[in-house]
């Protein structure tokens, strides 16, 4: 059953609120759209859009079709990965004279495995204002549905498409203890998740999150020992753009560690972090700074 759209009377009194906010000229708005559920723009998003000379985008085509769908319509200019160097210098001409110009790729944040960042860095170098406007983002999206427990990840984006490099790419990254953050395309999806599997240990976790925000969106948590069964139990499992999360190592500690963590908590328990840090250097023979440190640490958690 689908459900009734909710009125919402607070939009409009914020739009207003929003187009009184300060847009500066001569400036690059580094604008993030929708993922792929266009409810997901921001409403300052639309405001800059509506208000800037001209719009710098990776595909001339879908972002017309975008701008289209929320009745806007602006100049498009042709910003690739290809030709990102020329149009920056006519960017910052443009930009020179007074234009406010917004930067979007395809879908997400500019310049985060899509074209973008050369142009920024042209535009800056150039003494001009670069304005972020955050908003959708298929690697948050996917961090934050996924359940991992980890306060730290590494976003490496696309992973090589040759086997070999591949392989060097997951061997380098086995010992991370962050989350592991990769983009792969619908048509290497099989391949990448054997080279997972031929590199990282079988109970390692993986999450699959697979056309996030869209209509078949679908999130998925195994082992990576499960995940080549996963993706061939179901033809339409290798549609879509995919954001695959790999499990961080687990870092073993050895016995000088554990045992200056338990000299610690005892002292700890009577005395000061300053005296019980050099009380558990004489006992432990380990370094007083590190012990310090580590006190600290322990007396927050505690």
């Amino acid at each position: 059953m689908t459900e009734p759209i909710a009125s919402l009377p607070v939009a409009l009194p914020l739009m207003t609120e929003v187009a009184q906010q300060i847009y500066p000229p001569a400036t690059l708005y580094v604008l993030a759209t929708p993922i792929g559920n266009l409810g997901d723009i921001t409403l300052r998003a639309l405001h800059v859009l509506a208000i800037v000379d001209a719009v710098a985008c990776e595909d001339t085509r879908n972002t017309a079709q975008l701008l289209t769908r929320y009745g806007l319509s602006k100049p498009l200019l042709a910003a690739h990965e290809h030709n990102e160097r020329e149009i920056a210098e006519k960017l910052v001409a443009r930009l020179q004279a007074g234009e406010r110009i917004a930067l979007v790729s395809d879908a997400g944040t500019p310049a985060v495995s899509d074209p973008g960042a050369r142009i920024v860095d042209v535009v800056r170098a150039a003494g001009l204002r670069v304005m972020p406007l955050p908003g959708a983002s298929a690697v948050l999206a996917a961090l934050a549905a996924s359940g991992l427990v980890n306060d730290r990840f590494h976003f490496h984006g696309f992973l090589p498409a040759k086997a070999a490099q591949r392989e060097t790419v997951l061997t380098s990254l086995r010992a991370t203890a962050a989350t592991l953050v990769f983009y792969e395309a619908p048509h290497r999806i099989a391949d990448t998740v054997a080279a997972l599997a031929a590199v990282f240990e079988p109970t390692r976790e993986i999450v699959f999150a697979r056309e996030l925000t869209k209509l078949f969106e679908e999130i998925h948590r195994c082992t990576v020992a499960e995940a080549a069964a996963w993706i061939a139990a179901d033809a339409h499992r290798q549609r879509g753009e995919f954001v695959l999360l790999v499990a961080g190592a687990t870092i073993e500690r050895d016995g000088d560690e554990v045992e200056a963590e338990r000299v610690l908590k005892i002292l700890l328990a009577e005395c000061p972090v300053k005296q019980a840090a050099t009380l558990a250097a004489h006992i432990t023979g380990q370094k007083k700074n590190a012990l310090y440190d580590l006190a600290l640490r322990l007396k927050q958690q505690s």
